[in-house]
This record gives structure tokens, sequence and C-alpha cells, in this order.
């Protein structure tokens, strides 16, 4: 064991399109926006997580904010890596005369090419880590959730983060069928973009759109908890004059019912594709949803309805992966599910 165990550091990480969440300790240390302002003279990361996403969209020519992750896969390499590497120095506040080596547990989309994992290996290996180990999103969800992976029976797990929704069937410690569709929380945004530039003719950018799907965003277009309606404010495209709208969650319901059709299909399609034994287990005892997307306003309902079986929200959703990575992280000699 010896001084290099001392030295080792374990953290689990859930990079996320939207956020990152690292645990260390058994303890959620940081839980961040994905992006990173850089500037660009020096090329040196100037802020990062909820600092950068502060400043997003209000950068000069000389910053410039960046989310490195897309669709759920690294977009640019040289940003995902400063930003992992920033969010560790978080945990090690102390100042050491060697940094410590890192093991990690990093997970990624059900539907990664080998170029994607490779990347994910390499940007956590510049980063300072001397094992990494990857585990897939609906994995790292179901353990999250509670749901004994391992066992000789089907468990669905939709799991709709930032940028990708991860459909998945799980039995036996495997995954049996699996569908990720690139249609997720950034899709959901820029549907709202868009609506409120062709419906009320309001310029927004992705924070006032992200800020709208959080208070009125929804998925049916009668709820029995309405939210009040949300007060926007922004330039007129044809005058530039200032404008104030309200906006109803029954508008926005309207806005995201394609790309919530959407995330219906490739669950029903996931489904077909589903041996007859584990469909009468999921059928029994519902399918769990996870993810900042399982927050929707009625999604729950859409998707039991559209389905006709019960859907279930999973404790606090955001951070069911990030827990289930941190679970593997302790559990990486036993997990043969892990990628090495």
């Amino acid at each position: 064991m010896g001084l290099f165990s001392f030295l080792t550091q374990e953290v689990a990480v859930d990079l996320g399109t939207a956020n990152t969440i690292i645990i260390y300790n058994d303890k959620i240390v940081v839980d961040e926006p994905s992006i990173v302002t850089i500037d660009l003279k020096t090329d040196k990361m100037v802020a990062i997580g909820e600092k950068a996403r502060q400043m997003q969209g209000k950068t000069h020519s000389n910053l410039k904010t960046i989310r490195p992750l897309r669709d759920g896969v690294i977009a640019d390499f040289n940003a995902a890596e400063q930003m992992i590497r920033g969010m560790i120095k978080m945990i090690n506040t102390g100042s050491r005369l060697f940094p410590p080596a890192l093991k990690m547990v990093v997970c990624i989309p059900s539907g990664s090419t080998e170029v994607e994992l490779r990347a994910v290996r390499d940007s956590s290996e510049h980063a300072g880590a001397r094992e990494v180990y990857l585990i897939y999103e609906p994995m790292a969800a179901a353990i999250g959730i509670g749901i004994d992976v391992e066992a000789p029976e089907g468990n669905m797990i939709v799991d709709i983060g930032g940028g990708t929704t991860e459909i998945a069937v799980i039995s036996l410690g495997g995954i049996v069928t699996n569908k990720s569709i690139r249609i997720a929380g950034d899709d959901l945004t820029s549907d709202i973009m868009e609506y409120m530039r062709h419906q009320h003719n309001i310029k927004v950018g992705e924070r006032t759109a992200e800020d709208i799907k959080i208070n009125v965003g929804a998925a049916l277009s009668e709820l029995d908890d309405p939210p009040a309606d949300y007060i926007v404010q922004g330039p007129n495209q044809m005058t530039a004059l200032p404008v104030e709208v309200p906006v109803s969650y029954q508008e926005i319901a309207h806005c995201l019912d394609k790309s919530i059709s959407k995330i219906e299909a490739a669950v029903l399609n996931a489904l077909e594709q589903t041996p007859p034994e584990l469909y009468a287990d999921i059928v029994q005892k519902g399918i769990y949803l996870a993810g900042g997307g399982a927050l929707l306003r009625g999604l729950d309902k859409r998707l039991s309805e559209k389905i006709n079986i019960q859907f279930h929200i999973a404790e606090d959703p955001l951070r069911a992966v990030a827990r289930g990575t941190g679970i593997a992280l302790k559990n990486v000699d036993k997990f043969s599910f892990l990628i090495r």
C-alpha cells in the first residue's frame, strides 16, 4: 500500500453536456455547469462552471465561453481537458507538494463510438488520472436509482440529459437493448428559442430559454398544479425596442411537443427490441426516468398514458447518474461491466 495509496485520490465524474458532477469520499464536491471561459489571447481558462455560465452571452472579443461537450460527447478537446482539470482542482484546495494520482470512473453515453470513448479517456488522463474506468450512463443511472443491476430481471431506464436521451433495458449486469438519441435538454432549449422568435418576435439567448424551460416547461397542456406565467424581457426583432412577454406553460408544452414525441418514439422502439421475458418484468415494475429532463412537468404522466406502462421519476433525478458513478467507483473490482 505505502505512500502511493496514500496519494491516490478516487473520484467519480458525471461528465454531462449541461452539468458536471464530481463525487469524492462519497460526497458531491463539485456540481457545476459544463462551461468554461477561455481568454483567446493567452488560451488560458479564466472561469469555469457557474462563473463561466454567468458570462455566457456577455463576453467581449478576447473572451469566449465554450461548452466542451455537445450531444453527450466531447466536442472541444482542449476545453474539456481544462474543464476537468479545473474542476478536480476545486477538490484539492490544500496545496500539496505532489498532486495526487487519480483513479477515475467517468460515465459516457451508451451510443458512444470508439473515437468518443478515446476522447473521454484521453481528456481524463491529461487531467491527471492514472486509472480511468468508463461506465455507460443508463447503467450508472440504474445503480444510482437503487436497482440491483446484476439481478436476472429486466429494468428499463430513460435518462434524459442535456445532450442525449439514453434508453436502456438492463439485466444481469449488462445492457440488453439500448437506444441513444440526440434529442434532449439542449434541443428543448433551442425549441424554446425558436418559438419565442417566431411566435413573439422576441430574441432570447440560451440562458433565458433555459430559465423559461425551468420555470414554465411542461410536457402536457393541462396540469393539475400549473406554474404561473413567466415574464420574458428582450428586444423586438423588427424594432429592436425592449418588450415584455408573459409566457404560459401551455405555450411551452405546445412548442416542445415535437421533441417529446421523438423521445416517446425512441422508448417504443427500445421496447419493441426487448425480449418478451424482460418486457413482462418492465410492465410489472414500470420504467424509471432520470436526468434533468425527468423534471419537465407532466412528462411521466404523458409517457405513462402514451405507452401504457407506469413511469416513475427517480428521486433527485439530476444526480442519479452521478450517484451511480460514485457507487461504481467503490465496486470497481466487483462490477464487470466497467470499461477499462
